[in-house]
């Protein structure tokens, strides 16, 4: 039950580019993030990189939304990963020739954060088209598991390959990891199939998305926990070196084992979903997952013992998995197909396109304050949310025990 969705083949060709790919991925974050604390010593910087590469998916994610409801998804994603592979491998280049300055990394960084932008909406509506809806949640769950496998098994390579040989390699091997994407998508055997909307201008398009997720109350609320979670919780990745170096004195490795810790429990969370069937009792787990992320991180954000840190981090990684995990599913429910890559652009945009501005406000926090301070901060804010989100739980549906498509035929209703 736990792996049924890899019965479909095109899920397990997509399933198994993933892999690989996902772990160059998570090595190329690591690496860069690391590369730029050592050219500046900056935690301002790090929080600039990151706005960089996200602010791209805040300006233009429902561009990319509309874009998968316009246009065949399987070739966009093609094309994506494509620019992507091109990218990583640029930025190794830059790096093993000793001509890498801060100036590539924020160009590059804004770049794949464009890339990103058009990528992410059709890959999150193309799983859709992978297995069949009754298998959904298995499918998002399987996916969000080799995303945080590679969180666990990246990160600590990463570290490894930093302290031997340097970050170009892990720049390198992300880039080369896309070949196994690519290859996948190639061989999947898919109906041909344009877009599922061609009425009206691009801007209509976007607006008819943004229309339903507006009167949807229980999309609604779910997008808004999960911006609230992106802006102040989220950017804890970013100060992560600072914590690494100068709270912890761990270094590279311990910087790939810290963030490997978060990986480690996003995969026991998704692990647990991938367990689950139906959608039932999903509104509740949002809630409850949400609250232990703002917990995770205020105990982790008072620790000063390495180790401890690092198993405080392992119920962060499992809650914010959750909540993505869970928040995603009850989403592709309740929205038609029609409009999913608007709507999923919708997910991303509070997700992703909320985080450069955490990310820039979690730098200059604590180039005054202090890491540790900053993140604290975010994590009081985070459990604040979590409770006002649980409080409302029972007017919004979501607490009840029924089929999540009761509240679309609501909305419709309206």
């Amino acid at each position: 039950m736990a792996l049924r969705a890899l019965r479909y083949r095109n899920f397990r060709l997509f399933f198994a580019g993933q892999l690989i790919s996902l772990i160059g991925t998570w090595m190329q974050n690591i690496a860069q993030s690391w590369l730029v604390y050592r050219l500046t010593g900056s935690s301002f910087l790090l929080g600039s990189i990151g706005f960089a590469s996200q602010i791209p998916i805040f300006l233009l994610a429902f561009v990319g939304g509309t874009i998968a409801d316009r246009y065949n998804r399987h070739r966009v994603i093609i094309a994506t990963q494509a620019a992507s592979m091109i990218l990583a491998l640029t930025l190794s280049v830059l790096t093993l020739t000793g001509t890498v300055d801060i100036w590539h990394i924020f160009v590059l960084s804004a770049l794949l954060g464009i890339v990103n932008a058009f990528d992410m909406p059709a890959r999150q509506a193309f799983v859709v088209e992978l297995v069949e809806k009754e298998d959904l949640m298995n499918a998002i769950a399987l996916n969000s598991s080799i995303f945080n496998g590679a969180r666990v098994l990246g990160p600590a390579v990463a570290g490894l390959v930093i302290a031997g040989i340097g970050e170009g390699w892990c720049f390198f091997a992300n880039g080369i990891s896309y070949v196994a994407v690519l290859a996948g998508l190639i061989l999947m055997r898919l109906k041909m199939q344009g877009g599922t909307v061609r009425k009206g201008s691009a801007i209509s398009n976007v607006l008819e998305g943004f229309r339903f997720v507006r009167r949807t109350r229980p999309i609604r609320a779910l997008l808004l926990l999960l911006g609230l979670l992106s802006i102040v919780g989220m950017p804890y990745s970013v100060l992560m070196p600072i914590f690494a170096d100068k709270v912890l004195h761990g270094g590279p490795r311990g910087l790939g084992i810290l963030m490997g810790a978060t990986g480690l429990g996003a995969l026991i969370g998704s692990l647990l979903l991938a367990a689950k069937s139906g959608t039932r009792g999903l509104g509740k787990l949002v809630a409850y997952a949400s609250t232990g992320f703002g917990a995770g991180l205020v105990f982790f954000s008072i620790s000063r013992y390495f180790w401890l840190s690092a198993v405080f981090l392992v119920p962060v990684g499992m809650s914010i998995m959750m909540t993505m995990a869970c928040t995603n599913t009850l989403i592709q429910t309740m929205v038609p197909d029609h409009l999913r890559g608007r709507v999923m652009a919708t997910h991303v945009w509070m997700f992703l396109g909320m985080t450069p501005f955490g990310s820039l406000l979690a730098g200059a926090v604590a180039a005054h304050a202090g890491a540790p301070t900053t993140m604290f901060l975010g994590a009081l804010i985070c459990l604040a949310g979590a409770g006002f989100f649980a409080s409302r739980l029972k007017g919004l549906g979501l607490a009840a025990q029924v089929p999540v498509r009761t509240h679309l035929e609501e909305s419709e209703s309206v």
